[in-house]
């Protein structure tokens, strides 16, 4: 096995992700993981409000199998899981990242929150492989007490493609939240997500003048 602090799953094929309701299942479903078979790399750690995340990549067997025991040890513990077999370059170089803005581009913009982190990539892969769409941003629990996001950005009929694809999955799953398209996003709105996702760090805080 790799060592396990790489540089994420980019070169990959398959990627996988278990949330935990507990941190102590968490952490020893994740050590059961790495245990049963060759991975690529394993990021592990704990999210808001309270739940842990292991993330695994590799070929697609092996995260199959690293999947599986995953579950099994995690039990009545898993909140949510995904399987990627063949997960797009987008998503690994999105979450990767870890930006705290979003790169829109186009005139329309797509948004699919979900209340569990595992189902936001999945909506984030289906989407990007539906439609020629900008994966803008994925967010996921920290700061968003445990839900997750991911914007697409593009012209509207492929934003709209995405949204739809991405939707279906999270409905599937039983944790989509909302699905929303803005056919014509306002500039004002484009500059602040591209500045900053998080409302305190918009905030510019000036001295209160006093008469006197």
């Amino acid at each position: 096995m790799s060592d396990i602090d790489s540089n994420m799953p980019g070169v990959d094929p398959a990627v996988a992700m278990v949330e935990f309701a507990s941190i102590a299942v968490g952490i020893t479903a994740g050590d059961a993981m790495v245990k049963a078979s060759p991975l690529g790399s394993i990021y592990a750690g704990t999210v808001h409000p309270g739940k842990y995340l292991v993330l695994v990549s590799g070929d697609t067997a092996s995260v199959d199998e690293a999947l599986g025991v995953g579950l099994e040890v995690g039990a009545s513990s898993v909140l949510d899981s995904v399987f990627l077999p063949d997960i797009h370059p987008a998503v690994t170089g999105a979450i990767a990242g870890g930006e705290e803005a979003a790169w829109v581009t186009g005139d329309s913009l797509g948004i699919i929150e979900t209340d569990r982190v595992a189902t936001v990539l999945q909506a984030a892969d289906a989407g990007v492989k539906a439609a020629y769409v900008e994966l803008s941003a994925v967010r996921m629990a920290d700061g968003l007490g445990g839900k997750g996001y991911v914007l697409f950005s593009g012209v509207v009929a492929d934003v709209e493609a995405a949204v739809e694809a991405a939707e279906q999955w999270s409905t599937d799953a039983g944790h989509l939240l909302e699905a929303r398209l803005i056919p014509q996003l306002a500039q004002e709105m484009a500059f602040n997500l591209r500045s900053d996702l998080r409302f305190r760090h918009r905030i510019v805080l000036r001295p209160v003048e006093r008469e006197g």
